[in-house]
């Protein structure tokens, strides 16, 4: 299916400029005045049980190459929150997912990411690296590798999981404060 958005053709010169009604400085086609606006991008995934472990990826890409995350990446064009991260999940590990409900969606400004992350459950224990992957593992609580951890977020995603786990109140969560011990400073 092809992108339902227009496109600026190739050969068009842009320039940054306020367009009329907006406040933003955007990329504005001086030929035929197509506005290119310039959007976060949607990050899904997910953090994946199987009884008492979470499944995890080590990376195989840039950025942090060997550490390693949650099966997440970015949404595709016209595909939903919950398939992206099912998808993920497969392409990244092999897995196959059931999407439970919404764990967080973090904010990360500096990066214009938004990130939705799932609870979620493996339909079975058949994983295997996909393409961005090394390696992936199931690990309990205590043997995830946190000082091997890839980006923030998967770390506030994991305690997240674990709160929730253990009891705590079901609503999505969003980035922890500053001084939170889950919210480490970095990437």
């Amino acid at each position: 299916m092809s992108d339902p958005r227009p496109s600026p053709p190739p050969t068009h010169r842009f320039a940054r400029a306020i367009p009329a009604g907006d406040e933003r400085e955007r990329l504005i086609c001086a030929d035929c005045g197509f506005i290119l606006y310039d959007n976060p991008k949607i990050v899904v995934g997910s953090v994946v049980r199987w009884g008492d472990r979470i499944l995890m990826c080590r990376r195989a890409i840039e950025p942090r190459k060997g550490f390693w995350t949650l099966p997440a990446g970015y949404l595709e064009l016209n595909e939903s929150t919950r398939a992206g991260a099912e998808r993920e999940a497969w392409e990244e590990a092999r897995a196959k997912i059931a999407i439970e409900t919404l764990l967080a969606i973090y904010d990360i400004t500096r990066l214009s990411q938004v990130q939705l992350i799932y609870r979620a459950r493996l339909v079975d224990d058949d994983i295997s690296a996909g393409p961005e992957s090394l390696e992936v593992a199931l690990f309990q609580w205590d043997e995830i590798p946190w000082d091997d951890i890839a980006f923030p977020s998967v770390r506030w995603a994991l305690h997240h999981e674990k709160e929730v786990e253990m009891g705590g109140d079901p609503a999505p969560r969003g980035n922890p404060p500053p001084d939170d011990p889950a919210a480490p400073q970095g990437l």
